[in-house]
């Protein structure tokens, strides 16, 4: 009879917080992208799979929702409080917010595959 050792999946908190930095869900160490949203087959590190692992539109949806949810305020409240020119503001907000949620999709869809690994979730294609 064969004994598979199960291993003990790390805390929701370490797997996000690992997934914010970029990092293997699991081991912490290794990249878990080789490019700006493709992520690895298998961790470098540890050897966890995460190729079979898709978070589709979740992480554009993810991200568009927290940009709003930040920015439309801040942007309001600029507004209301300076007198800038229509050109600077049809400028700058648009830029700000590309910026802002280019940065911010990665980490999101590092996040989703982080929490579809830990939870076994749909959005795992593995045999």
């Amino acid at each position: 009879m064969e004994h598979r050792l199960q291993r003990v999946p790390p805390p929701i908190g370490a797997v996000v917080q690992r997934a914010l930095r970029g990092r293997c869900p699991n081991c912490g160490q290794g990249q878990l992208f080789a490019a700006y949203l493709k992520q690895v087959e298998r961790c470098p590190v540890c050897g966890e799979r995460y190729g079979h692992i898709r978070s589709d539109d979740a992480a554009p949806w993810l991200t568009i929702l927290i940009v709003g949810i930040i920015l439309v305020p801040v942007i309001f409240l600029v507004e209301s409080h300076t007198n800038w020119p229509v050109w600077a503001s049809i400028t700058l907000w648009p830029l700000v917010v590309a910026l802002f949620a280019l940065a911010l999709l990665p980490r999101m869809k590092a996040v989703l595959v982080g929490l579809i690994w830990l939870t076994h979730a749909p959005g795992s294609e593995e045999d």
